[in-house]
């Protein structure tokens, strides 16, 4: 038995591959980010997650996890696995690496995850060798859903957004500004609630001011980050549920911007599943 985890800020998606499993059943999980989230919160949640699973004993565990910066810290979720599991193999890698070998599997390419957060890199076909910092959140993510929350909040705590989607806004969500400083820098999961907007303006992106928002976000993203490759050369792999839901507002500003994209990958989970029964 194989145990594969792909997980974000926002949710970690856990497969079972072997026996009775196809790896094809979704078992859904708060996310995990070793960067933004504390340590004893990740732990607590593949503990809950093993024990919903009832606690499987895997030969193998893959885990794919957000906000991997340095060695020390993928070093430092092998032997707490082990512990969990019991797994005589696990490869925890960076959710870039999922990504890769998700729209790429073993061929090389460019590969641009936007979901929550986005990030980049040139993967050979074994290892990204080249890569252009996110910066997270904060000082980064362009693309990312995160990035468009935090556009918008910019725009709404200042009275700059047009009164139908403030409105719209105050109607879906705590609109007071005490809520949005609250949820932005103390709480639990800063990324995933300023992620939790794009939804929203999504689904108003016809409206001129959304539409420069959102076309402004990924327009970032292409030139601060994609053109930073060798674009000439290689289509863009993109990964991610966000990217998915706005590829074909991607396509149009890629086409724009000179960039070729390539495949789209909802859920790299799914092509992860297949990377890992071959």
């Amino acid at each position: 038995m194989r145990l594969v985890v792909e997980a974000g800020a926002t949710k970690s998606d856990w497969r079972i591959i072997g026996g009775a499993f196809s790896g094809e059943e979704r078992h859904l999980f708060p996310g995990i980010n070793v960067s933004s989230m504390p340590m004893a919160r990740n732990i607590e949640t593949v503990e809950t997650a093993l024990r919903a699973l009832g606690n499987p004993r895997p030969e193998s565990l893959f885990m794919y996890v957000a906000g991997i910066v340095t060695e020390d810290v993928k070093r430092s979720l092998v032997p707490v696995l082990q512990e969990l599991t019991g797994a005589e193999e696990i490869e925890v890698r960076d959710d870039m690496v999922a990504a890769a070998r998700a729209v790429c599997g073993r061929e090389p390419g460019i590969v641009a995850i936007l979901g929550t957060g986005s990030n980049t890199c040139f993967w050979d076909g074994t290892e990204a060798v080249s890569k252009v910092r996110s910066g997270g959140f904060i000082i980064g993510d362009e693309g990312g859903g995160a990035a468009l929350g935090k556009l918008f909040l910019a725009d709404f705590i200042k009275d700059l957004v047009p009164e139908p989607v403030a409105a719209g806004f105050a109607e879906n969500f705590d609109a007071s500004y005490e809520a949005i400083v609250r949820n932005v820098y103390r709480g639990p999961a800063p990324s995933g609630y300023l992620g939790g907007i794009a939804p929203f303006l999504l689904a108003r992106y016809e409206d001129p001011y959304v539409k420069s928002l959102v076309d402004g976000n990924f327009r970032a993203f292409v030139q601060r980050s994609l053109k930073r490759y060798e674009t000439d050369k290689y289509p863009v792999g993109i990964a991610g549920g966000f990217g998915w839901a706005c590829r074909d507002i991607i396509k149009r500003i890629c086409m724009e911007e000179g960039v070729s994209v390539g495949c789209f990958e909802s859920e790299p989970v799914n092509a992860l599943v297949k990377y890992h029964s071959l």
